[in-house]
């Protein structure tokens, strides 16, 4: 539920960790794949790139193994792993991309969505062996792994861990007002209580306890 008016496919879209073992086309995946070049990117220098295997293939277990076991644990029954790169620096120029990683979240987003309303299902993931990824995929020293992406069909997890359990209600519950601030950023902990007058002064307070 939102309390704000957000499309269906958005509220729709979660990231299950229980899937059914299923072959998908490489057309399919790559319809999908297709969508995040319609992201919007820095100067249109459209940075990322989406290296994948698909189950039932050869690759398959090759980039399964790159991840950390709890993650391998339930990906193995998806579909498709999408890992995504993104080049780190403005094309020929060889001048620094400081939103290469941002651009490349940016697709992974379209990608998801555009699965979702295809009835998959897909869970981005940010915790595999970087170096061992880096060197199975063979990028380039100027591309960075950011994340993956794991599609397929939804099953059903009888014995989640017992620390998501009601996460994913929590933090779609907490709302809007306490990622946003009006003119400066300030801690949620020390929010309540302070008007707006006061805070600049509660931020400072927040700082100073985080160091």
């Amino acid at each position: 539920m939102s309390d704000t008016p957000v499309e269906r496919l958005i509220l729709d879209r979660w990231s299950p960790r229980a899937f059914t073992p299923a072959p998908i086309a490489e057309a399919e995946l790559l319809a999908f794949l297709d969508v995040g070049r319609w992201a919007p990117s820095a100067y249109n220098s459209q940075p990322w790139r989406f290296i994948y295997a698909r189950r039932d293939t050869p690759e398959w277990e090759r980039f399964l193994s790159w991840l950390i076991p709890f993650n391998h644990g339930w990906a193995q029954h998806a579909s498709a792993l999408v890992y995504i790169a993104s080049h780190t620096v403005m094309g020929g120029k060889a001048e620094p991309a400081p939103t290469h990683a941002f651009d490349a979240g940016a697709a992974s987003v379209l990608i998801q969505l555009q699965a979702s309303k295809a009835g998959w299902a897909t869970h981005p993931v940010s915790r595999f062996d970087q170096e061992l990824a880096r060197a199975g995929l063979e990028l380039p020293d100027d591309y960075a792994p950011n994340a993956a992406i794991i599609i397929g069909r939804q099953g059903r997890d009888k014995n989640p861990p017992r620390f998501i359990t009601g996460a994913r209600t929590a933090i779609r519950t907490a709302g809007i007002t306490p990622a946003c601030f009006s003119g400066v950023f300030y801690c949620q902990s020390t929010r309540s209580g302070h008007g707006i007058a006061d805070r600049s002064s509660a931020r400072c307070r927040c700082l100073q306890a985080h160091g």
